[in-house]
């Protein structure tokens, strides 16, 4: 019979984690359709459960000395009533795009990063605002770059014994953060592919600095060094037209019931393009 752990401190959370093999749940958006769909093909196992939901400041967003925290627990639509720099207007788009209404307010940030999936819509946009994960164990607290969180399909580097318990933001000056994504429909559909970028600007109006990241193109979202490179010192109005195929390498783009691996490369080009076009 499942177990149902429900911990009223981090302390009691992390001594279940550490003590047996169990199910995070945060919002619940992933593991209850996972355990239906198992249940589906006849298998009706499911791990112990650890629910974090009864423990306090968690769900804060709050602005901090160096940039902004976001715990563990807060959901899509709390990102998007709270009130943000435009370095998060990638990511609050994003939000707008998780599912319906009823898994934006259910779902979490840091429940989307840590299923790692490579259509993970925040995923993209966390790497762009070069967000850290704050990774919480009987050992203490360590903080990873995303980037090195994520170690390939549906894989990060939390230990048996670690919970993500938070995301870090730093500041950027005169940032503004985008994000634009290709599904079959509009509303409620896995991505095909996504574009997702902060650009900071200097007082003559060119790029400061560029952070543009991709998901669903490869295993793992990532950055885009070399168009990130190209884009520094150009007139923020020219920035759309130096995206070219080459600053594509790197990607491992699939052939999957969505799309082929060339309509992705392709997507993602107009995307970018998109993303990057000025407006305003």
């Amino acid at each position: 019979m499942t177990a149902y752990h429900r911990p009223t401190t981090l302390q009691d959370a992390l001594a279940i984690r550490a003590g047996a093999d169990v199910a995070v749940l945060a919002g619940g958006t992933d593991i209850f359709p996972a355990r239906t769909a198992r249940a589906a093909w006849g298998d009706p196992t499911h791990k112990d459960v650890l629910d974090l939901s009864a423990i306090p400041g968690l769900r804060d967003i709050d602005e901090t000395a160096a940039g902004w925290r976001i715990g563990c627990l807060a959901t899509w639509s709390s990102l998007m009533r709270a009130k943000l720099p435009p370095i998060f207007d990638g990511l609050k788009a994003a939000a707008r795009e998780v599912g319906g209404m009823q898994v934006q307010n259910r779902g979490t940030l840091v429940g989307n990063l840590v299923t790692a999936s490579p259509a993970g819509d925040g995923i993209p946009n966390l790497l762009a605002l070069n967000a850290t994960v704050e990774v919480a164990s009987p050992r203490g607290l360590r903080v990873l770059p995303v980037a090195v969180f994520l170690t390939g399909y549906r894989a990060t580097a939390l230990a048996a014994d670690e919970l993500a318990t938070a995301l870090h933001v730093p500041r950027l000056e005169n940032a503004q953060g985008g994000f634009r994504k290709l599904g079959a429909r509009h509303y409620l559909v896995i991505s095909i592919a996504m574009a997702a970028g902060v650009i900071a600007t200097d007082a003559a109006g060119r790029v400061a600095e560029a952070r543009i990241a991709l998901g669903a193109c490869s295993a793992v979202a990532q950055r885009l060094p070399l168009l990130e490179a190209a884009l520094r010192g150009v007139e923020r109005a020219k920035a759309a037209q130096l995206v070219q195929p080459h600053h594509l390498a790197g990607l491992s783009p699939i052939d999957d019931i969505r799309a082929t691996a060339a309509y992705r490369r392709d997507a993602a080009l107009v995307l970018l393009r998109d993303l990057l076009e000025a407006r305003g």
